[in-house]
């Protein structure tokens, strides 16, 4: 791709991004006829400049996680994990989990290629919390609807959250509770090299199918998402949602955890609808503990990992994060 096109690209872009709310309210406002505060107009509204938005967003965030992604495959990544003491590992395992958006289709083989190589359970855990917890969707789409300030409490938080929820694993010596044919299963050595670095033609391609791929199967979730989110900011009144979701109500943040637990998203699908529930008066810290739960704590991963662990150990791993999910939520509650 040659740099012109590119950065007419990249103008294109952010001028269409930047005209996004005026043309949202002249098609509702204006095309529909829709009365402005009015609940259904102010649904349309919130959906016609969300949908785009966030599946713009989305487009570029994506493409460069594709690039991102051709430097750290799953075999490097365990490579640098290998050996790696825990504590340090911790702390290593959860960096590299934000830079590496793995999603919980790949907790399994990830699981077992870590395991069998060396790299201690809580060490895996740490960045099988931190790769779908704090990824550069999340990051992204957080600062592009609440700003930096935002964006950094969820970074630090949930990486905080995937370091201790791993040591606190790690320390409790549960290893008897993964199935015994993991590790029998040959991963292959554990080797940084790599045999042929891509060109940065083959990494700019890697995007591409990124976009084509993550996108083409998310999209229905972002939509569906927003939609939910559009609901909530036309008909649901202020006084309601405040009042359960708030920081008055001290089960408030519980309640968002129980809920969000069955539920079965991803960072693009959940903000949307985190922003409606901020708008509407939820608390700050009730609103992150839901998310955090829905994306950290989804029955589909669990679900997924019981091929390689125990009963017990998936709930000593649902337990230890609850609880940290609830601290974040108190946390914040009372300091915010």
């Amino acid at each position: 791709m040659k740099w012109w096109v590119a950065i007419l690209g990249a103008a294109a872009w952010w001028l269409l991004y930047r005209s996004l709310q005026p043309i949202a309210d002249g098609l509702a406002y204006g095309v529909l006829g829709l009365t402005r505060g009015r609940a259904a107009g102010s649904a349309v509204a919130f959906f016609v400049y969300e949908a785009p938005k966030v599946l713009m967003l989305l487009l570029v965030v994506v493409f460069g996680v594709g690039i991102v992604r051709s430097f750290f495959t799953p075999e490097r990544t365990r490579a640098i994990l290998a050996g790696r003491r825990e504590a340090a590992g911790n702390v290593l395992a959860g960096l590299l989990g934000v830079v590496t958006p793995f999603c919980s289709c790949s907790a399994v083989p990830l699981f077992i290629g870590f395991v069998t190589t060396g790299v201690p359970l809580g060490v895996t855990f740490s960045f099988l919390i931190s790769a779908p917890l704090v990824n550069e969707v999340a990051l992204v789409l957080l600062f592009g609807l609440f700003g930096w300030k935002v964006a950094a409490l969820y970074l630090s938080t949930g990486l905080a959250l995937a370091i201790v929820a791993g040591w606190v694993i790690g320390r409790l010596r549960l290893e008897r509770w993964v199935e015994g044919w993991v590790y029998g299963t040959a991963a292959g050595p554990a080797s940084s090299a790599v045999a042929v670095a891509p060109t940065w033609s083959q990494r700019v391609r890697f995007g591409h199918e990124a976009v084509r791929d993550i996108v083409g199967r998310v999209w229905p979730y972002v939509l569906a998402g927003i939609a939910v989110g559009a609901a909530i900011h036309g008909w649901v009144p202020q006084a309601f949602l405040a009042g359960v979701m708030g920081r008055g109500a001290w089960w408030s943040v519980p309640l968002a955890v129980v809920i969000g637990i069955p539920m079965y998203s991803n960072a693009a699908g959940i903000i949307p609808i985190v922003q409606a529930l901020l708008e509407k008066g939820a608390a700050l810290g009730t609103v992150l503990a839901f998310m955090m739960s829905v994306i950290g704590l989804s029955l589909p991963e669990t679900i997924i990992l019981r091929k390689v662990l125990r009963l017990p150990l998936i709930a000593t791993f649902v337990a230890v994060v609850g609880v940290g999910i609830l601290i974040v939520g108190y946390v914040f509650n009372a300091v915010l």
